[in-house]
């Protein structure tokens, strides 16, 4: 008698449980790479970069921003580093697929091989940062950086020091340099800029280059560079070569000059030689778009600018030994509120070669 009553509750259950399954609503299914607003945010974050950290500028800032969402978020992060070996970058993609539902890319050189892996994987969430790449699954959103405007001020400050010869050290040759770690588009849409911003100075300054041929992460080579530029009588040499930068800000000890730092604020690492530090804040992007990730707002295939705007670029000139005149500093602050307001547009790099 005991048995047949608990067989039927048992019965009665499952019938209500059927009913129930028949009559309630059927969620609405998240579109390719965008979690579900049912759900709770992604809990795991890989950091992938095509080269390696250390550098004190471009993959360290984006690490700061992962180390900031694993404090704020709870989120488990790992970090990938392809050390420019081209043998890392597919099992990489494979071992970050393998391992999160967020993935922050820096792509450079692997373009093909991440829009392969983000077709054949449309559940995750790729963002690529500082470049723009477009998948045919449309899954990937791009961080875009509008370095033009940072590197405008960064020739503006390079201008105004070459032409003044109160400052200890500056000669009477109006020449600037600049390091850069490659020769392609976005270190030269750098050095296009600071070209046209020194200019803006004095059309008569001259802009001499030096390309690293790809060699980031060689500080001698940095270095040696840059020697060659002071040699060549240039007062000031921006550096847009990653940890090979390093040694750019050493040789403006080594000669008494000046150097700007790139990507994070670098103007204490050699005090009284970095004047000022062009920032490409990495570690901001990653931040704001995996807010939108958890908070269900994130849009896969997306363009987002990053400017001086919205403070994912700035050129910046506070240092412990501060070397700049008040005038150039001056300067730089109402440039930038001009860019900002958009009474000044800065030109963007054209594909022009900037090289010669």
């Amino acid at each position: 008698m005991r048995h047949s009553f608990v067989s039927l509750l048992l019965i009665a259950s499952l019938a209500v449980a059927v009913l129930a399954g028949c009559t309630a609503p059927q969620a609405a299914q998240p579109a390719a790479g965008q979690p579900d607003a049912g759900q709770a945010a992604p809990k795991r974050v890989v950091y992938l970069i095509n080269g390696a950290l250390g550098d004190n500028a471009f993959y360290d800032s984006g690490q700061a921003g992962i180390d900031a969402l694993a404090a704020e978020y709870g989120v488990e992060t790992r970090t990938i580093e392809a050390n420019f070996d081209a043998g890392k970058y597919e099992p990489s993609l494979q071992a970050a697929v393998g391992y999160a539902d967020v993935i922050f890319v820096i792509s450079y050189g692997f373009e093909d091989q991440l829009k392969e892996i983000a077709d054949k994987n449309p559940d995750k969430v790729f963002v690529n940062i500082d470049t723009v790449v477009e998948n045919s699954a449309d899954t990937i959103t791009s961080v875009d950086f509008i370095e033009e405007e940072s590197a405008y001020l960064a020739g503006v400050v390079a201008g105004m020091l070459t032409t003044d010869t109160s400052v200890k050290n500056i000669n009477a040759d109006k020449i600037v340099g600049v390091v850069g770690g490659d020769v392609d588009p976005v270190v030269s849409a750098f050095v296009f800029a600071y070209e046209k911003g020194a200019q803006s100075v004095d059309p008569e300054i001259a802009v001499e280059t030096k390309s690293l041929g790809g060699a980031w992460d060689d500080a001698a080579k940095g270095k040696q560079a840059a020697l060659q530029l002071y040699d060549q009588k240039a007062d000031v040499v921006f550096q847009v070569a990653a940890a090979a930068g390093i040694g750019t800000l050493q040789a403006a000890r080594e000669r008494e000059l000046y150097a700007i730092g790139v990507d994070t604020n670098q103007n204490d690492l050699e005090p009284g030689f970095v004047v000022a530090s062009d920032i490409k804040d990495v570690g901001k992007a990653i931040q704001d778009v995996y807010k939108s990730v958890a908070d269900g707002t994130y849009e896969p295939g997306a363009v987002l600018q990053y400017g001086l705007a919205s403070g994912g670029v700035d050129l910046v000139t506070e240092a412990q030994v501060q070397v700049l005149p008040e005038a150039i500093v001056a300067k730089v602050d109402e440039l930038r509120q001009q860019i900002i307001d958009g009474t000044l547009t800065v030109e963007m790099y054209d594909g022009s070669d900037v090289w010669q």
